[in-house]
């Protein structure tokens, strides 16, 4: 099995991850890494709702070139008060 190695980690990290480990009665290894699992496990899912999400926008035939930019937007918006 792989060894990940961390330096620097800052104290207050470390003791929130200790605690943590306590409170579940884990080692700080075990803790890590199931830490670890869900913060990836939850970014692959994010990843996947956005391209499920794209992929229904553009299911309803709007292209990205008719959309307004972010600049058009929010100086509307200063415009508009």
């Amino acid at each position: 099995m792989p060894t990940l190695q961390v330096r620097d980690l800052p104290s207050e990290v470390y003791n929130q991850l200790n605690f943590l480990a306590e409170k579940e009665h884990r080692s700080l290894a075990q803790q890590t890494i199931v830490l670890l699992k869900e913060g990836i496990e939850k970014r692959l899912e994010n990843k996947n709702r956005r391209k499920h999400l794209i992929s229904t926008f553009e299911g309803f035939g709007v292209e990205a070139q008719i959309l307004p930019t972010p600049e058009f937007l929010v100086r509307e918006d200063r415009d508009s008060r």
